[in-house]
């Protein structure tokens, strides 16, 4: 087999199994059997070890030693990092977006930011992240830092398993659509504050629900949550660097 559709092989494989390790199909703390995934995917095992491997190296899956890889677990303090860094991170963001972005971009940023998601089709819960992580880092680009834009992708990236698992909460599009438009006409009207306070108020209540959908999957056993913090049935989220207290 030559290199380039070895690598084109391994590129499949790392993008079938991290799609279904976003989307929980592949569920937190499950073990990871190499043959099966052969199997699932319909390639090679040196694809699916080479996946395995960029995968780890995200940090979407955990070394075992001798028994190869789990999915890695979800848990509290992994999540109430990544939030507390997504309120510092976007606050910025939104703040420099209004003082520097032109009224043509902030004016595309308002119509990114009208879209919504079927309640219960986990299939439309992919689409409706990807335009939501279009839509917020669109904003951050407009920072005119590449660096914050970059982080921020990233950490929507690693958001989203959680994500998928808060909109299953329950429906929640259409405030979620209110949410975006609030932000972007804030956004056009150039009112640096009022859309701190939008994305601050946006990120608490994504907390929130991403907490209750964690708190309702560890007691059915579904996160692989482990840790002295497993046992918890009280929101984790009770404060943010810049978001205020959660109620």
């Amino acid at each position: 087999m030559d290199e380039y559709k070895q690598m084109k092989l391994s590129n499949q494989a790392y993008e079938n199994i991290r799609r279904d390790i976003l989307t929980c199909r592949l569920v937190p703390g499950s073990q990871i059997v190499q043959s099966q995934l052969t199997e699932q995917y319909q390639t090679g095992m040196t694809p699916v070890r080479e996946a395995l491997q960029r995968l780890a190296h995200e940090g979407l899956l955990t070394p075992v030693p001798r028994s190869g890889y789990i999915v890695s677990p979800v848990t509290y303090s992994g999540i109430r990092e990544l939030f507390e860094l997504r309120s510092i991170l976007e606050s910025a963001a939104v703040r420099l977006a209004a003082l520097r972005g032109t009224e043509e971009q902030l004016r595309r940023i308002l119509t990114l930011a009208d879209f919504t998601y079927r309640y219960n089709d986990w299939e439309d819960y992919t689409r409706f992240l990807s335009l939501n992580a279009d839509f917020h880092t669109a904003i951050a680009a407009l920072s005119g830092n590449q660096r914050l834009a970059e982080t921020l992708s990233k950490l929507l990236d690693e958001l989203t398993r959680v994500f998928h698992l808060g909109l299953d909460l329950k429906d929640s599009a259409e405030e979620m659509r209110d949410e975006h438009l609030a932000l972007a006409k804030a956004l056009l009207k150039r009112d640096d504050d009022l859309a701190v306070k939008i994305v601050q108020s946006q990120i608490a209540r994504s907390a929130e629900r991403v907490s209750e959908a964690v708190m309702n999957n560890v007691r059915s056993g579904l996160t692989g949550h482990t840790g002295p913090d497993a046992g918890q049935i009280s929101p984790v989220f009770d404060t943010l660097t810049l978001g205020g207290k959660f109620s």
